[in-house]
């Protein structure tokens, strides 16, 4: 049988999603617990692959067990062992032919900044700016994101292609913290990261918005902003049309 959860996890203390050897990795949690579960080794493909110390709410996975387990049973079995900073949120039972990140429809990631003091309790799960930013430019500069694109200026890595398409954008302001939310179809690797190091530079009035659709277009790789912290950003929902 087939199954999908929804996972959150604090990725202060792990190494990205992805099971590396010798690595705490959340991937590796996951299988290692579910292999418990079933007493046969499993293997799960999630909705994405987030970075080193990326954090989520709703990161979906799929995976095969052997054994016949209630699916309420799954989701409390898996919670007593996973450690205290991986939960599972939901299990259901899917066709067999369900794939994690193929069957995707969208995503929502959302990125956190104190443009306030500094906060050391909250270091670990938003950017401490610390510092006032141009938010009206910076949602100016948003627009020229939107649509579909190749995403390959804000993407690392070699792929086949880069197209995607982003549907929406917003950045609100809730006392000294700033939060930037972007849905879209998919998102590749350092993609929103990047995308946030150029907003930055926009908000700091360094460079122009319209910079933000001279570099998209061109797909020029040899851009002058830096890869925003990990710490700020957030898997924050998976959507999937399970009518099918």
């Amino acid at each position: 049988m087939r199954y999908l959860a929804s996972i959150s996890y604090d990725g202060s203390n792990f190494y990205g999603f992805e099971r590396q050897p010798r690595k705490r990795t959340i991937q590796g949690e996951l299988e290692k617990v579910l292999t418990r579960i079933d007493k046969h080794k499993v293997e799960i493909k999630g909705a994405g692959r987030t970075d080193r110390y990326v954090h989520a709410y709703d990161q979906h996975i799929h995976f095969d067990l052997k054994q016949n387990i209630p699916v309420k049973n799954i989701k409390l079995a898996m919670n007593a062992y996973l450690p205290s900073d991986i939960r599972c949120n939901s299990v259901i039972s899917v066709s067999d032919d369900f794939h994690a990140r193929h069957d995707c429809i969208q995503k929502e990631y959302r990125y956190y900044i104190n443009v306030g003091k500094y906060d050391v309790m909250k270091d670990k799960y938003l950017y401490n700016y610390n510092s006032e930013l141009n938010i009206k430019k910076m949602k100016e500069a948003t627009k020229y994101l939107l649509g579909k694109h190749s995403y390959k200026a804000f993407c690392s890595g070699e792929r086949e292609n880069y197209n995607s398409t982003i549907d929406k954008i917003t950045i609100s302001k809730k006392g000294n913290i700033l939060e930037f939310i972007f849905v879209g179809k998919s998102f590749y690797r350092y993609m929103v990261r990047n995308m946030m190091g150029l907003l930055l530079l926009v908000g700091q009035e360094r460079v122009e918005p319209i910079m933000v659709k001279e570099i998209l277009d061109k797909g020029d790789e040899n851009h002058k902003y830096k890869t925003a912290p990990a710490c700020g950003l957030y898997l924050y929902k998976v959507k999937y049309d399970l009518s099918k």
